[in-house]
């Protein structure tokens, strides 16, 4: 559907950007590649949530340290005796955007995760580790929230490629696809709760969060 209504301008944009960049790369080469940089606020309000304390993240091994991730942070809330931890992550070249396999290579959870959507915010996904129940998400730069690679994939085609954007990326203010992403992890400890309680409760967490979050998606 995306294909068939936009394919006149999507085709119009590439030719564009294509004889246009290629005039840049021939009178305006490259000095050096683009770099991100962003740090984590030390607070983040939480509705019905009080926070407790933020901190850095730290990587346990070799195989956890990632180039392509730029800043991180933990915070931690409280409400009524339960603690809600979440990690934060800011990630770019994220191309190949499957949560699942990154929260496996990165956490070493052998997840089994139950993907669900919500209107307004996207997808995300749900699973239990280790007597906690955890949701977990990739807040894109425009468009809803992903869990899977086709997913990520195809918000970037829909999503990124305007004519809109063709300014910013002929002046190397953005990329043409912007692979970035805000990785979140929330989790909670499964106690008197069942997985679905546990569930609605990070569901509930996870929408305040994300509303407060996209529109303060780091800048390029």
């Amino acid at each position: 559907m995306f294909w068939k209504e936009n394919r006149i301008q999507f085709l119009a944009f590439i030719f564009s950007v294509g004889i246009l960049v290629a005039g840049k790369s021939i009178f305006f080469p490259p000095s050096k590649e683009q770099t991100h940089t962003f740090a984590f606020p030390e607070e983040v309000p939480l509705a019905q949530w009080q926070t407790s304390f933020a901190t850095p993240i730290k990587s346990l091994t070799k195989t956890q340290q990632n180039p392509d991730l730029l800043a991180k942070k933990h915070y931690r809330y409280v409400k009524n005796d339960l603690s809600l931890d979440i990690e934060m992550r800011y990630l770019q070249n994220f191309y190949y955007a499957d949560i699942g396999a990154y929260i496996q290579r990165n956490l070493g959870i052998k997840y089994s995760t139950l993907v669900r959507q919500q209107e307004g915010i996207g997808y995300y996904g749900l699973g239990i580790d280790k007597q906690k129940a955890y949701l977990s998400s990739c807040i894109n730069p425009r468009g809803g929230s992903t869990f899977t690679h086709a997913q990520f994939r195809e918000n970037r085609i829909s999503q990124d490629i305007s004519l809109n954007r063709l300014i910013p990326i002929l002046l190397g203010q953005e990329a043409l696809l912007d692979k970035r992403c805000l990785w979140v992890y929330l989790s909670i400890p499964l106690e008197k709760s069942s997985p679905e309680e546990a569930y609605q409760t990070l569901e509930k967490a996870w929408f305040s969060w994300y509303q407060w979050w996209q529109p303060r998606f780091p800048k390029p």
